[in-house]
């Protein structure tokens, strides 16, 4: 999920320089302090190994080729009908009423015979071979739409490492047309959006991947930083992949920050919680639970949680003044 990871690498440093955390996520949350930075904390979110973006899954098992048989084709031309048929054009020919006996007997005659067997051995090799067909095309798919997402896949990352973007995008939308679950192309296809600033498709391949299953807690957190950025508040898109998440700290911080956003300080103060009991000593986090505690009228623990930022030693020079500042308030 490192492809995730650096598109939320990315995305932090549009809004950060310095090196401080995402500084200005801050203003909303202390409103009577103009220069006081809140936190949206995604620290550390881009810490993961890599993911080999160019075809991860696109080297797999799906390379037996579909075998058609062709000799069924011209089996049973329907040959079994020319004597009915020469009764048909005798009447025609009966010259006068008296000789019919006889022109029973003479009815075989050259000329029409031939031409009903012509046309009707010609009709039934039309409808024969179509019937044909649908049998062996019944038989096809099977091997024809596994490997066909794949194909797409591969052509796509053909594409694009011979600089063709457009043309690798509309073949990762064709292999997601064919596989939705093709989880390779749309992390590849979500990192070509982004780069090339189409962020609300982006969005759209994001939550339709998270509709299929929203087990996939770096998707969620790579639309709701999206989601943010846009205005909107993406705490639902965190808490709908939150059960998959488990212990992941980068995810409950991240969560906490959006949710210090929308003001709800008690809940954003339990995910920081949470995110420090794998990291307890982030400073960021730490100044971010400080915040919530604040505001939740929880002055004695916001204290702590200020002073044990502060030991961590690991502000930036404009956070540490404003923890400091905190420290002599609550003083």
């Amino acid at each position: 999920m490192s492809l995730i990871n650096k598109m939320l690498q990315d995305l932090d440093a549009r809004g950060v320089q310095g090196g401080a955390p995402a500084q200005g996520d801050v203003k909303p949350v202390l409103r009577d302090e103009r220069n006081v930075p809140l936190p949206l904390v995604i620290g550390g979110v881009a810490g993961a190994a890599v993911l080999a973006v160019a075809g991860v899954f696109g080297w797999r098992w799906w390379q037996r080729p579909a075998a058609v048989p062709a000799a069924p084709l011209v089996v049973a031309p329907v040959v079994t009908a020319p004597a009915p048929l020469v009764a048909a054009p005798v009447a025609p020919l009966v010259p006068s009423p008296a000789p019919v006996p006889e022109s029973n007997h003479e009815a075989p005659v050259a000329k029409p015979a031939p031409k009903p067997v012509e046309k009707k051995v010609a009709a039934p090799v039309v409808k024969t071979v179509p019937a044909e067909r649908t049998s062996v095309a019944a038989v096809e798919p099977a091997s024809v739409r596994r490997q066909a997402p794949e194909d797409q896949y591969r052509r796509a990352l053909s594409d694009l490492q011979e600089g063709r973007v457009p043309e690798a995008i509309a073949q990762l939308e064709q292999t997601l047309r064919q596989d939705p679950r093709h989880e390779a192309a749309r992390q590849t296809l979500v990192g070509l959006l982004i780069e090339n600033r189409r962020a609300d498709e982006a969005m759209r391949v994001l939550q339709a991947g998270l509709a299929l299953d929203a087990r996939q807690p770096s998707l969620a957190m790579l639309l709701a930083r999206l989601q943010i950025e846009h205005g909107a508040s993406g705490v639902d898109t965190l808490l709908r992949s939150l059960p998959a998440a488990g212990g992941d700290a980068d995810y409950h911080a991240f969560l906490a920050g959006a949710l210090q956003r929308d003001q709800r300080h008690r809940e954003a103060a339990e995910q920081y919680i949470a995110a420090l009991r794998a990291s307890p000593d982030n400073g960021v986090w730490l100044m971010g639970l400080g915040i919530c505690l604040q505001a939740d009228k929880r002055p004695a623990e916001a204290l702590d949680a200020f002073q044990r930022a502060k030991a961590s030693a690991s502000l930036s020079p404009e956070l540490q003044a404003f923890v400091d500042r905190k420290i002599s308030q609550l003083k």
